[in-house]
């Protein structure tokens, strides 16, 4: 990789890093433009620190380098004067002086580091390469943050966050169908945000002056169910002391979420379909129905066409639910998002908790880019939590982030190196690369197969040469033991 080329997770500067060396001894500059340039920096030299103020006005670096003793202005004074007029362009102090008090006098001047002479040509690169990453970070994270506060008003209703293009087309979807009376199915992995869409929907439609209900089907026992959605009348059964309207006619005149409807018990399904073929419901010891004009938004982490192959759900009550499908993308193929939901987290965790926590170091963001958030949304904000109540400074740092986070390492597809010796056979790419986008879509062999240009038989063929199993989706990323 070009040390001019930077990667931050999912943010990449392309452009090769615009670096200013500043010092008044001419060969000097030659000398590091030089070794710069050989590593694919855009370099440009100035001999004084006026003309580098001058150029910094002019120019958007992304790097100074400047000598501490120059005549009239001292390094240590241009730092001071960038730190005001550029705070967002590190500084990096190169003197033949080295010492702890010239060190802290550069640092305390805005310097973000420092490099005594003599040095090897290398260290020079890298601590360059670090500033580059440190400002696209920085910008980043700003950016995003101005999008947190946008993006808060402009979906302040369903709290839903993000621009990335799997997000973009889930935002089109929405507004798109939002007016429609039908059945619709959100699916996505746990923890994805899939009753906020289900919200968003019902804040944008005809409906949304009334009642948005939701039962999660999976945490209801069967004999209750029917209860919780129909209601019942009083003694029909032991506990049943008082007449109860059932959540559907709650939701009457608006939206109901059956949530989890893939772990609805298979007994309970088909008085599910006969209330949404009839839009008519009795309860429990009653002879009388009530009619109910209710939307219906179904929600679920299966593979509701899987469990209809396997018997588990019936086909006539899918096809029911699945007029218009939703899928909300998990957030490791979100890119950006995931900082700018951090950040969202991060101000609201912190207002609650009192403390003075605004910021995400680069590093620490670094981390979150890299990570492949098995837990997705609901991870994150459990660690955003965390690392706020950890935090000992006004922004997050590594130490912060919960430790599988901080080791979690990412296996490249196509190896970043030059090094002949680190280069993988076709072969090897090909299953990294099924891995990855298996990894991605959830495991659903479908959407896998679409994406890489194959047909499900084709993309059976490639996992079983590769040994991939075809019940399960190995992820691409693994965590570091260490």
């Amino acid at each position: 990789m070009l040390l001019g080329t930077v990667t931050a997770g999912s943010y990449i500067h392309h452009v090769p890093a615009r670096i200013l060396v500043v010092d008044d001894d001419s060969d000097m500059c030659d000398v590091l433009a030089s070794e710069l340039k050989t590593c694919g920096f855009d370099v440009r030299t100035e001999q004084t620190a006026d003309a580098a103020l001058l150029a910094a006005a002019q120019t958007d670096f992304d790097v100074v380098i400047t000598d501490l003793q120059m005549p009239e202005v001292s390094g240590a004074q241009l730092c001071a004067r960038m730190s005001v007029n550029r705070p967002d362009v590190p500084v990096i102090v190169v003197t033949a002086f080295g010492s702890m008090d010239t060190a802290i006098a550069a640092i305390r001047a805005g310097a973000y580091d420092f490099l005594p002479k003599p040095f090897p040509p290398e260290q020079l690169t890298l601590i360059v390469e670090r500033a580059v990453r440190h400002r696209s970070m920085r910008q980043e994270i700003a950016r995003l943050r101005d999008r947190v506060a946008l993006a808060g008003r402009r979906r302040d209703a369903g709290g839903i966050l993000g621009d990335s293009l799997p997000m973009r087309e889930l935002f089109d979807l929405i507004d798109r169908v939002s007016d429609s009376e039908t059945s619709i199915l959100v699916t996505g992995e746990s923890g994805t945000g899939k009753e906020l869409v289900a919200r968003q929907l019902h804040a944008q439609g005809r409906r949304a002056r009334q009642r948005f209900v939701a039962i999660n089907c999976a945490a209801v026992p069967q004999t209750l169910l029917e209860s919780e959605l129909f209601g019942h009348v009083k003694g029909a059964f032991t506990d049943a002391r008082t007449d109860r309207k059932g959540l559907f006619v709650e939701a009457d005149g608006g939206t109901l979420l059956l949530d989890e409807i893939g772990d609805m018990p298979p007994g309970f399904q088909p008085k599910l379909l006969r209330v949404l073929q009839d839009r008519r419901v009795r309860p429990i010891g009653s002879d009388r129905e009530t009619d109910v004009d209710v939307r219906i938004i179904a929600a679920t982490n299966h593979d509701l066409e899987d469990d209809v192959a396997q018997g588990r759900f019936r086909e006539d009550l899918y096809f029911r639910l699945n007029v218009i499908r939703l899928r909300v993308p998990p957030l490791r193929a979100r890119g950006a998002d995931i900082l700018e939901l951090a950040h969202h987290f991060l101000l609201r965790f912190a207002d609650d908790s009192g403390k003075p926590v605004r910021e995400i170091a680069g590093p620490a963001a670094e981390r979150l880019l890299g990570y492949g958030w098995p837990g997705n949304v609901r991870e994150l904000e459990n660690c955003i939590q965390r690392a706020v109540a950890l935090a000992r400074f006004e922004h997050i740092v590594v130490d912060d982030l919960p430790e599988k986070i901080r080791d979690y390492h990412i296996a490249q597809v196509i190896p970043r190196t030059d090094d002949p010796a680190e280069l993988v056979p076709i072969d090897e790419v090909e299953r990294r690369y099924i891995l990855r986008v298996l990894d991605v879509v959830g495991g659903n062999k479908s959407q896998a197969a679409r994406i890489l240009g194959y047909d499900r038989k084709t993309l059976y063929r490639r996992m079983s040469k590769y040994g991939i199993a075809p019940d399960t989706a190995p992820p691409a990323a693994v965590a570091s033991s260490g």
